[in-house]
């Protein structure tokens, strides 16, 4: 909606520039010539688009549908060009040119369709009009501008201008496909950027908070059990000791996934099979409890014999975190599929979908940042960690998903170069 709203005001800007500029010239000849030119309905026509422009303007303040202003501005130019057209004398003049600039508008703010759609509207009305002039079916504005002209000259300009039209769309329709594609790229490429510079903000935090938080974590939970070995205690006791070792595992955890994005260690590449690993993970859930019955799981691993060289540390983060992620959509449980496949000669493909509540297309923006969280206690590391592994494998990472019916995470990444066998001496 936002783009949709910038390209109304666009096209009033535009319009009462192109117009401002039309009316300048119209200014220019009448003072630089001493021979009478009747330019009185040339102005009421430009008069005419000052006041449309004025009324797209009011409409955009009030945000009244966006969209149907869009497609009634570049009617309302059509009809005034022709207005202009039928003033100059039809065929007889040159204003037919002027259609060229809704159409070039409509390619570069709407679409190719849109600017077919206004092209065609133009060549109906041109011709229709060319063709009622001729046939004397519609007046000439004033009498001089009748002339005699032949049918073979009327249907060439006629088919010129269409020509004309037809061109001009499919050439800014492509400009402006490409231009909303590099726009697109540019803000992918931007939010790309803020993430990098947040992961690299965090690994300078890493450090301090490895020394000041996870050190005295780890003293005090070896405190607490050991006290609570001798000390023995039971009822309400007890259970405050549970709550201080599972509260210390908790931030433990956390602490663990921000030093495990923000500051990964050196990765050892070996050799493995990553089914193997995909169900030891699928355990570890279970037991741990994340993993409840209420949600069932389809392994669609293909080749159990699959081998992939890598990291297994890297592979287990990501796989970890893409299973957590898609529990945690599911918290009344659901179905959750992963599928594995080789892609290409070396490369390994890994998709998680799950029938979880879904992702929006606003989150869908930040779902990679570190520290933004869709789920309620969530502290937005994981999808953090996935993304970069996958970068370390120049890997590329997909999300389809809508609201309310799940999410897919399609998952490519590169293998690394396998190193050349030793030569026995």
């Amino acid at each position: 909606m936002t783009a949709v709203k910038k390209n109304v005001l666009a096209l009033i800007v535009y319009r009462l520039i192109i117009v401002s500029a039309l009316l300048v010239a119209a200014v220019v000849i009448q003072l630089s010539t001493a021979v009478f030119l009747p330019l009185g309905p040339f102005y009421v026509v430009i008069a005419a688009f000052y006041a449309g422009s004025l009324i797209f303007l009011l409409l955009y303040r009030r945000n009244i549908h966006y969209r149907g202003q869009v497609g009634a501005q570049f009617l309302f130019d059509v009809l005034l060009i022709t207005a202009l057209v039928y003033i100059s004398g039809g065929v007889g003049g040159h204003l037919y040119v002027l259609y060229i600039l809704p159409i070039l508008g409509a390619g570069l703010i709407l679409s190719l369709r849109g600017a077919y759609l206004v092209a065609s509207t133009a060549a109906i009305v041109f011709g229709f009009l060319a063709d009622g002039m001729y046939y004397g079916l519609i007046p000439y504005f004033r009498a001089d501008q009748a002339r005699e002209t032949s049918t073979g000259l009327v249907l060439y300009i006629i088919f010129l201008a269409w020509a004309l039209f037809f061109l001009i769309a499919i050439l800014s329709g492509q400009v402006g496909k490409n231009l909303r594609r590099a726009r697109e790229e540019l803000a992918q490429a931007q939010r790309d950027l803020a993430v990098k510079e947040r992961l690299a903000e965090a690994g300078r935090m890493s450090a301090q908070i490895a020394h000041e938080i996870r050190n005295p974590l780890a003293a005090i939970s070896g405190a607490v059990q050991v006290l609570r070995t001798n000390l023995r205690p039971e009822g309400e006791s007890a259970q405050l000791f549970d709550i201080v070792l599972r509260e210390s595992r908790r931030v433990s955890r956390s602490i663990d996934d921000f030093l495990n994005m923000a500051s990964p260690g050196p990765a050892e590449f070996v050799s493995f099979r990553p089914a193997e690993i995909l169900r030891e993970i699928l355990i570890m859930l279970r037991m741990s409890g994340d993993l409840s019955d209420n949600v069932a799981v389809e392994d669609a691993f293909g080749d159990d014999a699959l081998s992939f060289f890598g990291s297994q540390a890297q592979f287990k983060q990501l796989v970890w975190n893409l299973l957590r992620n898609a529990i945690a959509a599911m918290p009344g449980g659901g179905h959750l599929r992963i599928g594995l496949a080789r892609d290409g000669k070396d490369g390994l493909f890994l998709s998680v979908s799950d029938t979880g509540r879904g992702i929006t297309a606003e989150e869908r923006q930040r779902l990679f940042e570190p520290f933004y969280s869709t789920s309620p206690g969530g502290r937005g590391l994981g999808l953090a960690v996935v993304r970069r592994v996958v970068d370390d494998y120049d890997g590329r990472i997909e999300v389809r998903s809508e609201p309310g019916r799940g999410a897919e995470f399609r998952v490519t990444l590169a293998g690394r170069p396998r190193p050349a066998p030793r030569k026995e001496p």
